[in-house]
C-alpha cells in the first residue's frame, strides 16, 4: 500500500471530521476536487488510483492538472482556486504525516492561485430597485414597532429621580422617610416618585434626626 490512500483517508476522518469539524458540504466539495484528480492522475500516469503515491501528484501533474480544469471541463477561475484550495489542504496535511516527501509537497503548495475579477455593480434592474426599496420599508416598520417598546423603557426608568443630598448634612438613617414619604437612602440621595419627568431635588437639611 503506498502512502497516499491512508493519508487521504485520515485526511478526511481525522482532519476534516474530527479536528476541523467541517460541514458536510465543505466535505463534499473536498472529496469531489480530491476525486477528480485522483482520475486525471491515473490517467496520466498510467497507474490505478490505489497504486498512485505521493510523489506521483508533483507539481507538474498538479499544475496540468489546473490548467485542464478550465481548458477541458470549462471550469472558470474561482472554481479553478477551489480545486486548488482542497489540494493545498490536503498536501498540508501529509507534510506533516509523512516528512520524507517534503520537498515535492512544498512545491505543490507554492503553487499560487490564480487572479479572478470581481464584478461589479453599476446599475440595478426596476426589480432590484423594488425589492430594496421594500427592504428599506420593512426596516423602517420594525423600527417603528421597537420605538414604543423603547418609549416605555425609558418612562419606567424616569419613574424615580435622585438627588445628592448637601455634604455638609449630617449622616442620614437608611429607614428614614420625609414627611412627604420619599425615602432617604445611607448615601443622602433621595427617592421620589416621578411617573413622567425627572426633577432633582435635595434632601432637606434635618429631615432626619432632629
Amino acid at each position: 500500500m503506498t502512502a497516499l490512500a491512508p493519508t487521504l483517508q485520515s485526511f478526511f476522518t481525522d482532519r476534516l471530521v474530527g479536528q476541523r469539524d467541517a460541514s458536510p458540504n465543505t466535505i463534499a466539495a473536498y472529496r469531489v476536487s480530491l476525486r477528480l484528480l485522483l482520475r486525471y492522475a491515473s490517467q496520466r500516469t498510467g497507474k490505478q488510483p490505489c497504486a498512485l503515491d505521493l510523489d506521483d501528484l508533483d507539481a507538474p501533474l498538479i499544475a496540468a492538472f489546473l490548467e485542464h480544469l478550465e481548458r477541458d471541463r470549462g471550469n472558470s477561475p474561482r472554481t479553478r482556486n477551489n480545486r486548488l484550495a482542497a489540494i493545498h489542504s490536503m498536501f498540508t496535511y501529509a507534510a506533516l504525516q509523512h516528512p520524507e516527501h517534503a520537498a515535492s509537497i512544498t512545491r505543490v503548495l507554492a503553487i499560487p492561485p490564480k487572479r479572478t475579477e470581481r464584478n461589479l455593480v453599476t446599475f440595478l434592474t426596476d426589480e432590484e430597485v423594488d425589492a430594496l426599496i421594500d427592504g428599506s420599508l420593512r426596516s423602517c416598520a420594525m423600527l417603528g414597532r421597537l420605538s414604543p417598546v423603547s418609549h416605555s423603557a425609558s418612562r419606567s426608568l424616569g419613574n424615580f429621580s435622585l438627588a445628592a443630598a448637601s455634604s455638609s448634612e449630617r449622616p442620614i438613617d437608611s429607614r428614614a422617610h420625609t414627611s412627604s414619604g420619599a425615602l432617604i437612602s445611607a448615601s443622602g440621595v433621595r427617592l421620589i416618585g416621578r411617573p413622567t419627568s425627572l426633577k432633582p431635588e435635595p434632601a432637606p437639611r434635618g429631615a432626619v434626626g432632629q
